[in-house]
């Protein structure tokens, strides 16, 4: 559904609510406050979108992608931090299948503005693996920096120290390329 249409129904619903009132029926009124703030909800978490989170919770793929298809137009669907976790989500289900259009939509995600530090940290650390699988590594290198840099909580340390052992297998005995090396004097 639209979030128009949805914002336009929440309002009739509390219009309705507001009438119920002054007519004296206080219990409908209020069974029409609930119901508006459950339109209201559903207008801040789109429904499709959180049985899809829902479903790749329990590690059910497609299911997470049966959900996700039927936001036909994410644009008009959804609002914009909602838009960015759908693509977030989209990029993590084609990541098997399609890494270009798994890579598309990570990008899409960032650049459509995810709202918290760790899920940009994993939105690059997704792009940083796909970069490594196109051997850019590179541009996979500065992805790792910027997603180590936006992990504060340290949730992914392992996975960035094992994408650097994959772009650089000797890195556990020459020193690592993310952290600058001593220059050697001369004699």
């Amino acid at each position: 559904m639209h979030k128009n249409i949805k914002l336009t129904f929440a309002l009739i619903i509390f219009g309705l609510a507001i009438w119920q009132f002054t007519e004296g029926y206080i219990g409908n009124g209020v069974a029409l406050i609930f119901a508006t703030l459950a339109v209201l909800f559903l207008y801040v978490r789109n429904e499709y979108l959180l049985l899809a989170f829902l479903r790749l919770r329990k590690e059910d793929m497609d299911g997470a992608e049966k959900w996700l298809e039927k936001i036909k137009k994410p644009k008009a669907q959804l609002i914009k931090p909602q838009e960015a976790y759908y693509y977030l989500l989209k990029g993590t289900l084609n990541q098997r299948k399609n890494i270009t259009q798994s890579e598309k939509y990570f990008r899409q995600a960032l650049t459509t503005g995810l709202m918290l530090d760790h899920d940009k940290a994993m939105a690059k650390l997704n792009l940083a693996g796909i970069a490594i699988a196109k051997k850019r590594n590179r541009e996979a290198i500065n992805l790792l920096r910027e997603a180590k840099e936006l992990d504060k909580k340290k949730m992914f340390a392992d996975q960035i120290k094992d994408l650097q052992h994959r772009i650089d297998p000797m890195t556990s005995r020459r020193g690592s390329k993310f952290v600058p090396k001593k220059k050697k004097r001369r004699k």
